[in-house]
């Protein structure tokens, strides 16, 4: 294609742009929209008032990462509205992007091109998700492109196409229940002036470490009650689709029908278009959704609300990789809403947001603490040993076996195993070297007692297996999964029911009769009435991965299940009682362990204290990108180091970390930002992977 009025020739890379080299950067929209002139369509006359739209075209490329003007032409002057879907020429093709505001004229100098046609005026971009988008994007080092596909759903026109029933003014949107009852927020001395504050129209901000064994959907629900009481809307985002359920539930049951909706991507793309819809036309004024719904677009936003925020489900795969609890902390201070980030345990991230004042914590006293806690014990005390030896070593010591015996004599037994399926590692049963494979080098499992040992890389069947350092043929368990666990219990405890709960099917929810419920961290049902006992197994599983958030990603997972058991229940926990996580579980008392955890990363210089970046691609891309990049003072980049890959002939790949004081935070963003920008118009062949505070750094 060649340039508007004569220039130099561009090619698809676009390494150059129509007046890219005029536009000015610090304002949206300098630089004028490239493409091929539109040839016979050139007697299209521009629109009499606000002739010149400013669009956010779906492409990627971070040295493009800006808005484009474009004229609108007369037939599409009542289309254009601001927030709509249009179709421009950019590069010479078709592109798709989003309309952002319509001005009197450009700042830009040279030749415009016209929209070429409107996709649909439904205004599905409304200015604070755009404010919103851009600075999500300047956060994370990522493109406005690449946020807006998290933000705004795909477009089904025959959704969209469907008849209103009626316009929804402002005078006629339902009116919301009466301020509820504080129901479980007076077990917290700071609840009812919680409640009272989002009920008055405040914007208070909490940090919420719920009781165990409470029915935290009701509190939730009472809390976007109350908000929706003061005349404004309610935003609650949640780990997967049981938690959405459950609390849909819960809101249905204090709201009624017709005043919130859940989305969640089991619904298919129609349906979960049609209730994203019936948010932006205000028909619905809460929301209850998994990650993909932080970006809502919730009118005359009062409340935001962020279940568990340590679950690693929260995190985004998707660049630029944003975290909710990041992302509704924006807009809560961009919209003076109140926000609310709660869960059993606490996370140093949330404990750095009270250190700092931004929010305030939201507990029960000791008292109330005591009164909801399970009696939890660890394996191993003084007194176990004197009775029982092998209490220190055995997988279910008898302490374990005895409370689940006398708690199935009248109900349901929690055991939480850290890994599925059966064996999901091997090992030489003389020597204990681990069993590999011979084609790919990966870790080699069992899938039942009778199968042949398989690869969990690649699928090979190893069935001539035998160890490379003894030859000896037969294999042992390095760890036991869920499968074997249930199938041991079974023989343990003949005649009880043993049901599993994984990732194969989750179990929604138990009865009250006798069973035992052998489930992997994050998959455990709720019992009616609640568990009468719990059994926490392999503790060393999880305490022992190379993982900076091994600890406090452990406490979470222990407290999400023991908090099912009936209050004074008694959980046995398979680790050793010294470490800081068990003993936090023994007393109850993430907030301290918490603040110890956050202390501690503050002196060694890890996040949430610092902000760190993490780079990955191969080690040319990395050191080019490093080459670029103009680092913050203060800035130290560890690395890079090889990245482990599945397979024999995956491609090499480093990773570099670097690492800044928090205040810096938002200059290595931008730092890495114009560096990829650099790249990408480079052409560079291969892009480099950069997360801002990625949830694993090890």
């Amino acid at each position: 294609m060649t340039k508007d009025g004569g220039g130099t020739d561009l090619i698809p890379g676009l390494d150059a742009l129509p007046g890219a080299a005029a536009g000015r950067p610090d304002k949206p929209g300098g630089a004028a929209a490239p493409g091929k002139p539109p040839g016979k369509k050139g007697a299209r006359r521009p629109a009499a008032e606000l002739p010149v739209a400013r669009i956010a075209v779906d492409m990627s490329l971070p040295h493009l990462d800006r808005p484009f003007d474009y004229l609108v032409p007369v037939e599409l002057d009542a289309k254009a509205v601001p927030g709509c879907r249009v179709r421009v020429r950019f590069a010479g093709q078709l592109v798709d992007g989003f309309l952002l505001e319509r001005v009197a004229e450009s700042g830009h100098g040279g030749k415009l091109l016209f929209l070429e046609r409107v996709t649909s005026s439904e205004p599905v971009l409304a200015p604070e998700i755009v404010a919103l988008v851009r600075e999500v994007a300047d956060r994370y080092a990522g493109t406005f492109a690449d946020v807006l596909r998290l933000a705004v759903p795909p477009r089904h026109a025959r959704v969209e196409g469907e008849p209103v029933d009626r316009p929804v003014p402002e005078q006629d949107v339902p009116v919301s229940p009466e301020a509820p009852d504080p129901g479980p927020w007076r077990e917290y001395p700071a609840g009812e002036s919680f409640l009272g504050a989002l009920s008055g129209g405040r914007a208070p901000h909490a940090v919420w470490t719920a009781l165990p064994g409470s029915d935290w959907t009701e509190a939730i629900a009472r809390a976007v009650a109350a908000t929706l009481s003061g005349g404004r809307g309610a935003l609650v985002v949640v780990a997967d689709g049981r938690d959405v359920a459950r609390v849909d539930a819960a809101l249905e049951a204090e709201l009624g029908k017709g005043l919130h909706v859940a989305l969640t991507a089991e619904l298919g793309p129609a349906e979960r278009y049609r209730r994203w819809l019936a948010v932006l036309r205000g028909k619905a004024r809460a929301v209850v959704g998994t990650r993909a719904a932080m970006f809502a677009p919730v009118a005359d936003l009062g409340l935001v609300v962020l279940w568990d925020d340590g679950d690693d489900v929260h995190a985004e795969p998707h660049a630029p990789y944003p975290h909710p609890r990041d992302v509704l902390a924006l807009r809560a201070h961009r919209s003076g809403a109140g926000a609310l980030i709660g869960g059993f345990t606490r996370t140093t991230d949330a404990t750095q947001l009270v250190e700092t004042g931004w929010a305030h914590a939201l507990a029960a006293d000791r008292n109330g603490v005591r009164a909801w806690m399970p009696r939890v014990r660890y394996v191993g005390e003084d007194a176990q040993l004197a009775r029982d030896a092998a209490a220190r070593t055995a997988r279910l010591p008898n302490v374990a076996f005895e409370a689940a015996r006398q708690a199935l004599e009248t109900g349901p037994v929690l055991v939480q195993v850290p890994r599925r399926g059966y064996v999901p590692g091997i090992a030489c049963g003389r020597c204990r070297t681990p069993a590999r494979c011979q084609a790919c080098q990966g870790p080699l499992a069992l899938a039942s007692s009778h199968a042949a040992p398989y690869c969990g890389w690649c699928g090979h069947i190893a069935g001539d297996w035998h160890c490379p350092e003894c030859g000896f043929f037969q294999v042992r368990a390095l760890v036991v999964g869920a499968k074997r666990t249930a199938e041991e219990l079974g023989r343990a405890f003949p005649g009880v029911p043993v049901r599993t709960s994984g990732r194969d099917a989750v179990l929604d929810r138990v009865g009250p009769e006798r069973a035992l419920v052998v489930a992997t961290p994050g998959a455990e049902p709720p019992a009616e009435g609640g568990y009468l006992a719990a059994l926490l197994l392999d503790g060393w599983v999880l305490l022992g991965r190379p993982d900076l958030r091994a600890g406090e990603e452990t406490l979470r997972r222990w407290m999400n299940a023991a908090s099912l058991v009936r209050p004074q229940g008694p959980v046995i926990v398979a680790a050793e009682g010294t470490l800081p996580a068990v003993q936090a579980l023994v007393r109850w008392d993430p907030v301290t362990y918490a603040e110890r955890e956050l202390a501690e990363r503050r002196e060694v210089g890890f996040p949430p204290a610092a902000r760190m970046a993490s780079l990955t691609a191969s080690p040319a891309a990395i050191r080019e990108l490093l080459a670029d990049t103009r680092l913050p003072d203060g800035a130290e980049v560890l690395g890079p180091v090889p990245v482990p890959q599945a397979g024999t002939e995956a491609q090499e790949k480093e990773r570099a970390l670097i690492r800044v004081p928090r205040a810096a935070g938002p200059a290595l963003a931008r730092a890495l930002k114009e560096a990829q920008g650099v790249r990408s118009a480079r052409k560079a062949a291969e892009t480099v992977r950069v997360q801002i505070d990625p949830l694993e750094l090890i």
